[in-house]
């Protein structure tokens, strides 16, 4: 067969319904061969016949969906100047669509000679993964973003096979895979839980390290990325190759059917070809300078601002093209609606330090596509002056570290909290207001998928991490947590009251503070992880959740949080709070007060020990315009926060501020219904480290 010229673009492999363009980058190359694999895994190579601009490609008539294919590179071997080509090795394509197969580890897919830089020549096809030819045709019929309003937002941090593998009412064939996530079942789920959109752990097309495989385990969480374009086969209902696709696009659509939106945690910072000792899979074989950022005094060696092992280069236009590409690709053929970047600050170092007008967000700034869907950072990496909160670009919204591990202290009776807390809780207003962003810019969490749960944040002091096989070396060792008296399980009632107390005191936090808040999925439901903070390896029942096993009134109160505050709009503001300061006097729409119903003096802040404040939240000046331009009013609320660990007598304040109260929730008992309300000037009892909510009423009538 003679393979026609084709085009240089679109890179990757394209069907356009009588055959297939073939097209892939490679400055180092001086050829390029196209394998293409029968049923059987017979192989069969043809040469590229054209090369335009360092693009080799060609067409391949009659060449249709389902075809596993690969790429090997004939080119320099000079390792200590970059170069790895070796046309010994089967390569992925960097834009397959799907990816079939999983790398078996033998010695074949590394680049040297074990324990040696000797070149190792032997065929690495029968151990790597496949490239396939994908169906670009879909019926996206009726398909429409929900695009909901940042301010409304409510995420939901889920892993894709977690969420499902053990729910005994989803077919045992879809438990764990695209489907189950649109599942009928699943989608009552979110709806009655309250959220507006999924954050997909990794989806994108990753491997499972030869180390962790040794030890018995596998990589869950999914930060191993090898195809950008292709969703994970392992999360598809079927095996057919390529199917992953059409399943996964028929995921969003039935999300979107429901309201809710799907974004996905993507890692552009590395790959899951490591260093100078990991395997040779895609990147390395193809153009390894071009792709990575190497040691300029020795291009052996990878710089590492990631702790994987490589860095992406981001400096390099194909580099940046392919992830732009990427993007637009999950955004306009998959219909996803926004991204969480990994390590996001990675992305924006240009020779080394982080620069938030680097070439990357430059670019995104411009696209038309990229720039009109949420976009989330990560803002830290592991390098140098890589911890970056508040200092990304307008546009970006941020994974809040500061709100995290400010709450959590706070919650724990650390001293000289308080301050921050209060910009913590009205959308950390000194780390984004002045670059022109809105409380939506914080991505207000108190757990993630790294590091404890909800349930193990109130039960670990410590972390517990011996099923990883890494003797406790792994893992954040400062978690700010709190076992409340028993490290792990208990039997005391009292103990087991007050880590119930104190995750309903993380969770009305989270959702009333200012912001976008993210639930990290089963902290409803009191998933554990038996002290387990870094579980990035545990594919098993120590991270899935366990639907045999919920804790329900947790669950129940849960979904009228998320309700109370969507249908509150002082609970999430477009616009920041007015005046020259957060707190202090004189304010319209927020002022902070003393237990004893007085607004603070600018002395208490500093008080090292004060751990107790009230709120008051005027629902009449919440400037959150409508489609018509009308002011959208609330009711006024006053929040009492005691995180001292005694009770504490709070007097409501005068009438001026609000004649009535009806208690709406206490974190000691639950949601209070049928109570009486309140006058101004009576007296309450917050009880030791809780919250209450009280909701201004117009007059004295019983409830």
């Amino acid at each position: 067969m003679e393979l026609r010229p084709g085009k240089p673009y679109p890179l990757g492999a394209r069907y356009d319904g009588a055959g297939t363009n073939f097209s892939v980058f490679s400055e180092a190359a001086e050829m390029v061969e196209l394998c293409l694999f029968d049923e059987s895994g017979r192989e069969t190579r043809y040469r590229l016949p054209e090369v335009t601009g360092h693009v080799w490609h060609g067409y391949v008539p009659n060449l249709i969906p389902g075809q596993h294919y690969g790429f090997r590179v004939h080119g320099p071997w000079s390792p200590h100047e970059g170069s790895l080509c070796n046309a010994n090795k089967l390569l992925l394509d960097p834009y397959a669509k799907a990816i079939s197969g999983e790398v078996s580890w033998n010695p074949a897919v590394f680049p040297f000679e074990p324990e040696s830089d000797t070149q190792n020549n032997t065929d690495s096809a029968p151990y790597v993964p496949r490239s396939v030819v994908t169906n670009p045709f879909f019926d996206w019929t009726d398909d429409f973003s929900p695009k909901v309003a940042w301010n409304e937002t409510v995420i939901y941090e889920v892993h894709v096979k977690g969420f499902s593998v053990l729910h005994p009412e989803i077919p045992s064939e879809l438990r764990g895979t695209y489907s189950a996530l649109a599942h009928p079942v699943s989608i009552d789920y979110f709806k009655r839980l309250g959220i507006t959109a999924l954050e997909l752990m990794p989806v994108h097309q990753f491997i499972h390290d030869g180390y962790l495989l040794d030890r018995g385990v596998r990589n869950y969480w999914g930060y191993n990325t090898i195809g950008y374009f292709a969703p994970h086969s392992e999360y598809a209902a079927r095996e057919t190759a390529g199917v992953q696709v059409a399943e996964f696009k028929q995921m969003v659509k039935t999300l979107h059917k429901a309201g809710i939106e799907v974004i996905l945690d993507v890692v552009y910072n590395h790959t899951a070809e490591g260093n100078h000792q990991g395997p040779v899979l895609c990147f390395k074989g193809i153009d390894n300078g071009a792709y990575y950022r190497l040691l300029a005094e020795d291009r052996f060696y990878y710089m590492d601002y990631t702790g994987t092992g490589n860095t992406l280069n981001m400096r390099h236009p194909h580099v940046l093209q392919l992830i732009m590409d990427s993007l637009r690709y999950w955004i306009l053929e998959m219909h996803v609606d926004g991204f969480r970047f990994d390590l996001a600050s990675t992305l924006a170092r240009e020779l080394h330090d982080v620069d938030r007008l680097s070439a990357f967000f430059d670019i995104i700034q411009q696209d038309p596509v990229i720039s009109q869907v949420k976009l989330i950072a990560e803002p830290w990496d592991v390098g140098e002056g890589g911890y970056q909160v508040g200092n990304f670009p307008p546009g970006w919204s941020e994974w809040n570290g500061k709100y995290r591990d400010c709450i959590r202290s706070f919650w724990r009776g650390q001293d000289q909290t308080l301050a921050e807390f209060a910009y913590r809780v009205t959308g950390s207003s000194d780390l984004y207001e002045n670059t022109g962003r809105r409380p939506y810019a914080s991505i207000n969490f108190v757990t993630a998928h790294d590091g404890f749960t909800l349930s193990d944040l109130v039960s670990y002091n410590e972390k517990h991490n011996d099923a990883n096989g890494e003797d406790g070396a792994d893992g954040e060792s400062h978690n700010n947590s709190w076992n409340c008296g028993v490290e792990g399980p208990t039997d005391d009632h009292e103990i087991i009251d007050l880590r119930n107390r104190q995750r309903r005191n993380f969770l009305v936090t989270l959702f009333l503070s200012q912001g976008v808040p993210m639930l990290l999925a089963g902290d409803e439901l009191g998933r554990t992880q038996g002290g387990n903070n870094n579980t990035y390896c545990q594919d098993n029942e120590t991270s899935w959740i366990h639907w045999d096993n919920v804790d329900r009134p947790m669950l129940r109160f849960v979904r009228r949080l998320t309700a109370f505050r969507r249908e509150h709009p002082v609970f999430h503001r477009r616009h920041w709070f007015q005046g020259q300061a957060i707190y202090g006097r004189g304010l319209d729409d927020i002022a902070w007060l003393t237990p004893d119903g007085n607004e603070m003096e600018d002395s208490y802040w500093s008080e090292g020990h004060a751990k107790s404040i009230a709120i008051f939240l005027n629902g009449k000046a919440v400037p959150s315009p409508d489609a018509f331009g009308l002011r959208v009013v609330d009711d006024s609320f006053y929040v009492i926060i005691n995180a001292h660990h005694e009770p504490i007598d709070f007097t409501l304040p005068d009438k001026t501020w609000g004649r009535y109260w009806r208690m709406v929730v206490d974190t000691a008992v639950g949601w209070m219904d049928g109570k009486r309300p309140l006058s101004a000037g009576e007296t309450i009892q917050a009880v030791g480290r809780s919250i209450i909510v009280l909701q201004a009423e117009e007059n004295g009538a019983d409830v």
